[in-house]
C-alpha cells in the first residue's frame, strides 16, 4: 500500500446552519462498502528435501495456494460495489502484492468471498475486483464537476482494519494537479484518511460516490489534513477498459506542447509533431484550444483530455492557425 489515500462522506444538513447528519448516508450506502484482505499467506519457499512424493505433493499444492491454513486475512483496503452482480472498485495498490490476483472480499453483512482481480490500473490507481455473488447492493453514482471547495463529503473505509468507519470533512480543492505519473484532476479534502481507506468511496451529501479514496500527503505516513481521491468519472473510464480488456492501453500522440501566455489568450503551442500528430495534420506553431470541447489551458488538462480516449478513438482537436479556427481529428494510435 501507497502512504497517500482519500475519504469522504456527507449527508442533507440537519437544519437550517447546523451541521450535516450523515446517519442516513451511512445507513443508505454503508451496505456497498466492502472490506478487501489478503487472501493466503505468502507462500513458502520450499527447501531442498528427501525424496518423498508425498511430501513433495503436499508441499507443491500448499506453495500454488491450492491448500491454505486458516488464517484472518489481512486487511489491505477497502472498496465498493459498483454492480449487484458483484463487480468491485478499489485502487490499484490496494491489490497490487494479492497472491495469483485473488482478494478477500468481506461485506458489511460479514459474508467472505475470494475475489478474482479482473485487472488495474496503475495510472489512475484503479483496479476491478469480481465476487461470485449476486442481488448484492451497489452505490449510485454521482457527477465530480458538480462538487465546490467548502462542499461536505464523506467517507466509509476500514482504517487500520476498523471496518465501516465513516469520516467526514469538506472539499479542499478541485481539480488539483499533484506530482504523479498521470495526470488525474484529484479532489482534495481534510477527510480523515489513514491506512485501510485506500479504494473506498468518497461521497457527496447526497450519498452519491464522486470519487475513489487514493492517496494522502504525510510526513509521518498518517493524517495529515491533505487527502486525495480520484474523480468517479476518471475511475469508470479505467473500469470500462477493464471490464472489456482487463487491461487499460493509452495512445501517444507525438507532439510538444507549451502553454501559451494569459496575455496571448489561452492554449497551448505546439512546438513539434510527430507520429499521429503529424499525420493529423498538426504543424509546429499551431495552438490547441481543446479536446473533444474541453478547454486545454494548461498541459495537465491537455493529457487528462487525451488520455480519456483509448487506442483507435479519434479525437477532435480544436487549432488556431494564422487567426483562422478549425477542428482536426487525431486517432490515438
Amino acid at each position: 500500500m501507497r502512504w497517500f489515500f482519500f475519504t469522504l462522506l456527507l449527508l442533507p444538513f440537519a437544519a437550517s446552519g447546523q451541521m450535516p447528519d450523515f446517519t442516513q448516508l451511512a445507513r443508505d450506502q454503508g451496505a456497498a462498502v466492502v472490506n478487501i484482505g489478503s487472501a493466503y499467506i505468502t507462500p513458502p519457499v520450499l527447501p531442498d528435501l528427501p525424496h518423498d512424493d508425498l511430501l513433495r505433493e503436499f508441499l507443491d499444492r500448499l506453495s500454488t495456494g491450492e491448500l491454505v491454513p486458516d488464517f484472518e486475512p489481512r486487511p489491505l483496503g477497502s472498496g465498493f460495489l459498483i454492480r449487484s452482480d458483484g463487480y468491485i472498485v478499489t485502487g490499484a495498490h490496494v491489490v497490487e502484492d494479492s497472491f495469483n490476483d485473488e482478494v478477500v472480499v468481506r461485506l458489511a453483512d460479514r459474508r467472505e468471498f475470494v475475489g478474482r482481480v479482473i485487472g488495474s490500473d496503475a495510472q489512475t490507481d484503479i483496479a476491478l475486483v469480481k465476487i461470485d455473488a449476486d442481488g448484492l447492493p451497489a452505490v449510485r453514482i454521482g457527477d465530480p464537476k458538480r462538487l465546490q471547495p467548502g462542499e461536505w463529503v464523506a467517507t466509509i473505509g476500514s482504517p487500520f482494519g476498523f471496518e465501516h468507519s465513516v469520516t467526514a470533512g469538506i472539499v479542499s480543492a478541485v481539480g488539483r494537479a499533484i506530482p504523479t505519473e498521470a495526470y488525474i484532476p484529484f479532489i482534495q479534502s481534510d477527510v480523515a484518511m489513514n491506512p485501510g481507506n485506500s479504494g473506498g468511496p468518497l461521497f457527496n451529501l447526497r450519498g452519491e460516490v464522486v470519487g475513489v479514496n487514493s492517496l494522502i500527503f504525510s510526513a509521518s505516513g498518517g493524517y495529515m489534513g491533505l487527502s486525495f481521491a480520484v474523480p468517479i468519472d476518471v475511475a469508470l473510464g479505467s473500469v470500462e477498459q477493464l471490464l472489456a480488456h482487463g487491461k487499460v492501453t493509452r495512445g501517444r500522440i507525438g507532439v510538444r506542447l507549451q502553454e501559451v501566455s494569459a496575455e496571448l489568450d489561452y492554449g497551448l503551442l505546439v512546438q513539434r509533431a510527430e507520429g499521429a500528430a503529424r499525420r493529423a495534420g498538426l504543424l509546429p506553431g499551431d495552438v490547441i484550444l481543446a479536446v473533444n470541447g474541453e478547454a486545454t489551458r494548461t498541459l495537465e488538462a491537455f493529457q487528462r483530455a487525451v488520455a480519456k480516449a483509448a487506442g483507435g478513438d479519434v479525437v477532435a482537436l480544436l487549432v488556431e492557425r494564422a487567426g483562422s479556427r478549425a477542428f482536426v481529428p487525431l486517432r490515438i494510435p
